[in-house]
């Protein structure tokens, strides 16, 4: 079995997942077999294994940093929020149905055996597993039948590194109230904290650090600064989708209140001139370059936001004067006629959408999750330069799409004009798709793009190391393998 390290936070968005990923790519750097986990995660950013199962993308992530293949082993249990007040569960890779948030706490001890035999075959496969937490381990009214924090630390018996966010703030407050609401066999567990997102001289907390080994009796590992690094971020905090600058060429993302899989566009942010706003209000759309309608856990509710805000009017007068709209996913159903939930398997009912493709969507009892690649036909309209590209991705929905418009890929899609959809998330992590996209942007502004072409593998690949130099440069390497080796 695989030794194993925990990764806990004292808030959520404390830098764990990164932190996790930066470990994973360390261990992998030194010549070990690293793999990530996380028993139960809530996100609306998921991914789609090589097996066809559905985990967080975080973990996805953290694979790429361990430089292995993901795999459903690495998160058992997946809720995605479909209302305020209930998730779809994903056990295993594979939706089980939906439940409210009472209903979910009752029922989730039943999952520790399955979380616990995805956690074993994992160990047996790998040398060190590095564990990733949810939120705060110290939630009192959360804590019965805990199975993400110190209930999952137990059934490693994984030894804890407690994160704290120094830049939002009160860090004695968080690392040292923290400590002092775990129980004292949860507190034996924990045998380093770390101080994450530093800004500005790391020397000038040297007595922050002795301050918090006096009162806490716990070592810090490491003050890691805040890192210039671009890592794909599965959290709705995400700082990307508060970027409001404007540059030579705009993307304007719709930030749907179920947006899920934001990262799908991160890629346009390595080209020059370009930027990805996220938008919340009509006002803000402005004249963009480019428009695009994102997936969501929650089509329809999002569909009457679009709506109800005035969004969906300014999209469509956008386009009619001959902007660009791409739709993903839940964005590419809202581009058509209809939508309808009979079964209910996000908020049900059904409702007219944009019309901007002749497409019809039913959301049916099973959900689509497969890789797949494959080449854009030979397509007409504004983006008629993506003939002939190759893609790869995955997709993710409940929905079905009939469409009376001509198919934009080889596995499907639609186009008319400048409105173009299809349910392939990682479309355009393609260099071939991207590179062509920002071309024509630029020479319908008549402008001729200069710039490189962008392989999205090598350029994560480049990230990965930096934040685990990074990370390793303001951490005690040798502590942190002490902690791994001798355990709890």
């Amino acid at each position: 079995m695989a030794k194993a390290i925990m990764i806990q936070g004292t808030m959520s968005n404390a830098g764990k997942s990164f932190f996790a990923a930066a470990l994973c790519r360390i261990f992998k750097q030194d010549g070990y077999s690293c793999a990530p986990f996380k028993s139960q995660n809530m996100a609306l950013n998921s991914y789609i294994t090589a097996e066809g199962c559905e985990i967080g993308r975080a973990q996805a992530m953290q694979a790429e940093a361990a430089g292995i293949e993901p795999s459903v082993l690495m998160n058992p249990v997946l809720l995605k929020p479909t209302t305020n007040m209930g998730s779809q569960i994903i056990v295993n890779g594979r939706a089980v149905g939906n439940m409210t948030a009472r209903e979910y706490f009752r029922r989730k001890s039943e999952l520790i055996p399955k979380i616990k035999e995805a956690y074993e075959e994992l160990s047996g496969k790998h040398d060190i597993i590095v564990i990733e937490g949810a939120g705060s381990p110290v939630e009192l009214n959360l804590k019965s039948d805990d199975i993400v924090n110190m209930g999952m630390a137990k059934i490693a018996k994984a030894p804890v590194l407690l994160v704290g966010d120094i830049d939002r703030g009160g860090i004695f407050a968080q690392l040292l109230g923290t400590l002092g609401l775990l129980e004292p066999d949860e507190f034996s567990m924990v045998k380093g904290l770390v101080v994450n997102k530093f800004r500005g001289d790391i020397s000038l907390f040297d007595s922050g650090k002795d301050i918090l080994f006096k009162r806490g009796g716990k070592p810090v590992l490491g003050v890691v600064p805040q890192l210039d690094c671009d890592i794909e971020d599965e959290d709705s905090l995400s700082s990307k989708l508060e970027g409001t600058s404007v540059g030579l060429i705009d993307i304007a993302v719709i930030k749907l209140p179920k947006i899920s899989n934001f990262t799908d566009y991160d890629v346009f942010l390595q080209y020059d001139g370009v930027s990805v706003r996220y938008v919340t209000k009509y006002e803000e759309l402005d004249n963009p370059d480019m428009i695009i309608i994102p997936g969501t856990k929650s089509t329809i509710c999002d569909m009457k936001w679009l709506r109800e805000s005035g969004m969906e009017a300014v999209i469509k007068r956008s386009a009619a004067n001959g902007v660009p709209v791409f739709g993903i996913c839940g964005g590419y159903q809202m581009l058509g006629e209809t939508i309808a939930d009979p079964l209910d398997t996000e908020c049900g009912g059904s409702i007219s959408g944009m019309g901007l493709l002749r497409c019809r969507t039913v959301f049916m009892g099973e959900k689509r999750q497969t890789q797949t690649r494959g080449r854009f036909r030979n397509i007409g309209g504004f983006f008629s330069c993506l003939s002939g590209a190759e893609f790869s991705g995955y997709e993710i929905h409940m929905g079905s799409t009939d469409s009376g418009e001509r198919p934009m890929l080889d596995c499907g899609g639609a186009y008319s004009g400048n409105v173009y959809g299809c349910y392939i998330h990682g479309l355009f992590d393609s260099s071939e798709v991207s590179e062509r996209i920002v071309k024509r942007l630029y020479e319908n502004k008549g402008i001729t793009y200069r710039g490189g072409v962008v392989d999205r593998g090598a350029y994560k690949e480049c990230q990965y190391d930096m934040l685990a130099d990074g990370v390793r440069r303001n951490i005690d390497t040798e502590l942190l393998y002490r902690i791994v080796e001798e355990g709890i």
